[in-house]
C-alpha cells in the first residue's frame, strides 16, 4: 500500500508540472495568434486514454507518463511533421511569426513552472508557516556522527558552528549545504573546545552517494515505558528516571547507553539512575540480547524548542521569492556536481523510481506540495538546458537567429531534434538504469 501511495503522488505531481508547463507554451501561442494543434498530457504514441477537440485544439491524455505536450502549428518538435513543414508558411503557424514572439512561446513553460514554485511557497508559508530545529537547539545536546561522519572527523557530541565560516540555522539543512556549497572546513566545539575540521579528500563523492542520516540529535535517556517481562522495571526503574550510565560510566544520552550496552551481553551490570534529587544504582543481570526493556521519551518536544513562523500573505509573498531563488540556486549547484568527473555524480542519477521514492509513504500534504515545487523548479532548469528537442534547445536557436538575423534551415533544425532527442532517451535509459541497478545491490 506504500508503494501505491507513492505512485500515486508521483503522477500527480507529474501531471501538475506537466500541465502547468505545456499550458505556458499554449497561452504564450495564443497570445501571438499562433495556432496550436493538440495539448496532451502524458505521450500518447499508437492511442490515448481519451480526447476531444474544442476551438481547433485536441485535447487529451496519453498512457505513457514521460511528460507531455502541445503540438503548435509550423514548429519542428518530437512530432517531426516534416509534411507540414514543406507547405507554404501560414500566418497562423509558429515559423511565421517573430522571432521574439517566438522566444516567448519557448520560454512560457519555464515561466510557468518557476511561478507555480513561487505560487506553491506562498501558499504553503501562508497555511503552514515554517517550522524547523535550530543548530543552536540541537547544540545543547550536540549531535550524533554516523559512520561516515566520524571517517570526516565529527564526534558524538560535537556542536556544529561554521560551515565555511557561515551559520546554517536550519540544522536538516547542513548536510545539503557540505554538497552543495563544497565545504571544506567545519567549525565545532568538541568537550567545550572550538575545533577546525578539514573534510578529507573524497569527501564530496561519499557524501552524494550517502543514503542515511549524517547526523542526528541526542536526547537524554528518560524512562517512558517498558517492554513486557522489562528487566529494568524488576529491577527498580521507574517512569521518568533519567538513566545515566553503566558500571560508572556515564552515558546520559539514549544511543550512547543503547551502543554500550550491547558490549556487557550475558554479564551482571550496575546501571546508574537519577530520580528527583537521589541518584541511584541498580544492579542487573543481562540477557543474550543486552537489553534492559525499557524505552526513551523520544517526543523531542520535551527537550528542544522547535521554531515557528507564521506568515501573512503579505509576509509570506517575499519569502516564497525567496525560496524560490534559493531553490534555483541549489539546484544549479547539483548540475554542477553532475557534470564533475571528480565526483561522478551521474553515478547517482535517478529515474522515477529514485524520484517516486522521495515522496513519503503516508499522503503528507505538505510534504507533497513541497516536493511538487522543488520538481517544478527541477523541471524549469532542467527544460532550459541548451539541448536539442528541450525548450532550451529552442531557444539557443532563436537566439542565435535574433543576433545573425538569419533562421536556421529547418534541414538543419530536423537533425539537431532527432539529436537532441537521442541525447534525452540516453539520458532517460541511465537515469532508470540506475534506478534497476540499485534495486539488485
Amino acid at each position: 500500500m506504500e508503494i501505491v501511495i507513492q505512485v500515486l503522488q508521483l503522477l500527480l505531481s507529474l501531471s501538475i508540472l506537466v500541465v502547468v508547463h505545456e499550458f505556458g507554451h499554449f497561452a504564450a501561442a495564443k497570445i501571438f495568434k499562433t495556432r496550436v494543434e493538440k495539448f496532451y498530457l502524458f505521450f500518447n504514441p499508437w492511442f490515448s486514454i481519451f480526447k476531444f477537440t474544442f476551438k481547433g485544439t485536441e485535447y487529451g491524455m496519453g498512457w505513457l507518463p514521460l511528460g507531455g505536450y502541445v503540438k503548435i502549428s509550423g514548429m519542428i518538435d518530437e512530432s517531426m511533421d516534416k509534411e507540414a513543414m514543406k507547405l507554404p508558411p501560414q500566418p497562423w503557424e509558429f515559423r511565421s511569426k517573430p522571432a521574439y514572439q517566438r522566444l516567448i512561446i519557448m520560454l512560457g513553460g519555464v515561466f510557468m513552472n518557476v511561478l507555480l514554485a513561487f505560487l506553491i511557497y506562498i501558499a504553503m508559508l501562508s497555511f503552514w508557516g515554517d517550522e524547523y530545529l535550530s543548530t543552536k537547539e540541537v547544540n545543547k545536546y550536540g549531535i550524533r556522527a554516523d559512520s561516515l561522519a566520524m571517517e570526516m572527523g565529527f564526534r558524538h557530541g560535537d556542536k556544529i558552528m561554521l560551515l565555511d565560516g557561515e551559520y546554517i540555522e536550519d540544522f536538516s539543512k547542513i548536510p545539503m549545504n557540505l554538497v552543495l556549497n563544497e565545504v571544506k572546513n567545519v567549525e565545532v566545539i568538541r568537550d567545550n573546545v572550538p575545533t577546525t575540521l578539514t573534510l578529507p579528500e573524497g569527501s564530496l563523492n561519499k557524501l552524494i552517494n550517502h543514503k542515511s542520516k549524517l547526523f542526528t540529535i541526542r536526547i537524554p535517556f528518560i524512562a517512558d515505558r517498558f517492554s513486557k517481562n522489562s528487566l529494568a522495571e524488576n529491577s527498580g526503574i521507574q517512569i521518568g528516571d533519567a538513566i545515566l550510565g553503566i558500571n560508572g560510566v556515564n552515558l546520559i544520552y539514549f544511543n550512547d547507553f543503547r551502543e554500550e550496552i550491547q558490549k556487557h551481553k550475558n554479564e551482571s551490570v550496575l546501571i546508574t539512575v537519577a530520580r528527583d534529587a537521589d541518584t541511584i544504582i541498580l544492579p542487573m543481570q543481562l540477557g543474550e540480547d543486552g537489553l534492559i526493556g525499557v524505552f526513551p521519551n523520544g517526543d523531542i518536544n520535551e527537550f528542544f524548542e522547535i521554531s515557528k513562523k507564521e506568515y501573512t500573505i503579505a509576509e509570506a509573498i517575499p519569502a516564497g521569492f525567496t525560496r524560490t531563488i534559493g531553490g534555483i540556486d541549489n539546484y544549479l549547484k547539483q548540475l554542477k556536481l553532475l557534470f564533475s568527473p571528480e565526483v561522478k555524480a551521474y553515478e547517482g542519477v535517478g529515474g522515477f523510481i529514485t524520484i517516486g521514492s522521495i515522496f513519503p509513504k503516508q499522503w503528507h500534504w505538505e510534504s507533497f506540495w513541497k516536493l511538487t515545487a522543488f520538481l517544478s523548479i527541477m523541471l524549469a532548469i532542467l527544460n532550459v538546458l541548451p539541448i536539442p528537442a528541450l525548450d532550451g534547445g529552442h531557444v539557443l536557436f532563436l537566439l542565435y537567429e535574433i543576433i545573425a538575423r538569419r533562421k536556421p534551415s529547418d534541414k538543419f533544425l530536423e537533425y539537431a531534434q532527432v539529436f537532441g532527442m537521442v541525447v534525452l532517451f540516453s539520458l532517460l535509459i541511465l537515469a532508470n538504469g540506475n534506478d534497476i541497478v540499485k534495486l539488485f545491490k
